[in-house]
């Protein structure tokens, strides 16, 4: 079985990196907690409850029935959630990993210790985000029930566990909670549809911006001769002649289904054994000689999107898809056009998001305790209990929708 780790990364790497915590119960109202300042408890009141390695950002401490007492400190509020020190600590972590990730030996201590505190400044900033988004999901009606089974189903298959219940063991035994770790899944899914729908759909590339681009930049297209390719890897180590007979059928039918017309990468997502899967099964791009002398013969004589027939290696099955099929010189702008496109909609789609995410902060209640950095300009202020549905006070704006651009769609303007 596959190192749980992977499944250990998947749950701190979702974007934006937040929770959904759920409020108590109106029946049974807890006593409003005591907030200390940070990094300083109180003398009279305990430390925070310690919590089980890897599982404590995600698992909220319950309150003492104890008036007064301090069981987990409250650094920030987002309408009725609850964002906490534990789970912001857990946040800078990642934050950390992430950084390191990024740099792979590519920088210097200094410029590593530099992205590490970029990256920690806005571990709060993200939190909040996700915090606004989930709930925005929830408002719009969103449920992503059956993609949340379909990724754990994929995580399954990933690790080689035979039932569900066999992951929820093994979740749970690499110290994560089992609840958390579909709600982190869950949430990471409610964020995506609601960019997807509220900010990415209201982006365009037109054609003349990326003739332009290419204009401005041919020098950036001037490659030699290389092929972009996606893999399907049918895995058949340690399989008998009668499992290894299925599984041959296995990478036919994949093979087949993208013959008569099914995208590539959704079928690499179902039925790839390879460490790509969840790309669509992208492995890069490649030059003559950077490749196995049979494999470089099979692919660079291929053109865009073709196929290589099935093929038997040690490991198991292999299909190839050639992505795309660079000439070496000049590429033409057809060649290079979904890439433009890409990279312009990605400059376009970061300050877009954060305007809407602007909208979404100020038709809420967010509030950061003293001491603590919210990147994105949340003020200071003390953290008090509020209603399940807060009242709109003068100070406050009056209820709009949620428009990124402030317009619907026909109406002048963006």
């Amino acid at each position: 079985m596959r190192n749980l780790g992977l499944i250990a990364a998947l749950f701190i790497a979702l974007p934006l990196a937040a929770q959904d915590p759920t409020p108590p119960p109106q029946s049974q109202k807890p006593a409003k907690p005591t907030l200390e300042k940070p990094d300083e408890a109180p003398a009279d009141t305990p430390a925070p409850t310690a919590a089980p390695k890897k599982a404590a950002p995600l698992k909220k401490p319950a309150i003492s029935e104890t008036e007064g007492k301090v069981v987990e400190e409250i650094v920030a509020r987002v309408n009725n959630e609850v964002i906490t020190r534990s789970e912001f600590e857990h946040a800078k972590v990642t934050a950390e990993d992430e950084a390191k990730q990024d740099c792979q030996n590519r920088c210097t201590p200094e410029q590593l210790k530099s992205l590490i505190e970029d990256t920690q400044k806005n571990a709060l900033r993200n939190l909040i985000d996700q915090s606004l988004l989930v709930q925005r999901a929830k408002d719009m009606g969103i449920s992503v029930e059956p993609e949340v089974i379909k990724q754990l189903d994929q995580i399954r298959i990933e690790n080689k566990l035979t039932s569900m219940e066999a992951l929820e063991e093994a979740v749970t035994k690499s110290g994560v909670n089992w609840e958390d770790f579909k709600n982190n899944i869950r949430s990471g899914l409610l964020t995506k549809k609601v960019i997807g729908s509220e900010v990415g759909s209201h982006i365009s590339v037109p054609k003349e911006d990326i003739q332009k681009y290419y204009e401005e930049h041919k020098q950036d297209f001037i490659r030699p001769e290389q092929v972009a390719l996606r893999s399907i890897e049918v895995n058949t180590a340690g399989k008998d002649a009668t499992e290894i007979a299925d599984l041959r059928k296995k990478a036919d039918t994949a093979r087949k289904r993208v013959e008569d017309g099914e995208d590539f990468g959704e079928i690499a997502k179902r039925y790839s054994d390879g460490s790509t899967a969840k790309q669509g099964g992208y492995l890069g791009e490649y030059k003559r000689g950077e490749l196995s002398k049979e494999l470089e013969d099979n692919v660079f004589k291929l053109k865009r999107n073709e196929l290589t027939d099935v093929m038997e290696t040690k490991q198991g099955f292999l299909i190839i898809q050639v992505l795309e099929h660079y000439e070496e010189g000049q590429q033409p702008l057809a060649k290079v056009e979904n890439e433009i496109n890409e990279k312009l909609y990605s400059q376009r789609m970061e300050p877009a998001l954060r305007e809407y995410l602007k909208t979404l902060r100020e038709e809420s209640y967010v509030v950061i305790k003293p001491g603590y950095q919210d990147a994105a300009g949340g003020s200071n202020s003390e953290i008090q209990e509020v209603s399940a549905t807060p009242e709109v006070t003068k100070t406050k704006k009056g209820h709009k929708k949620y428009l990124l651009f402030g317009k619907r769609a026909g109406d002048s303007g963006d």
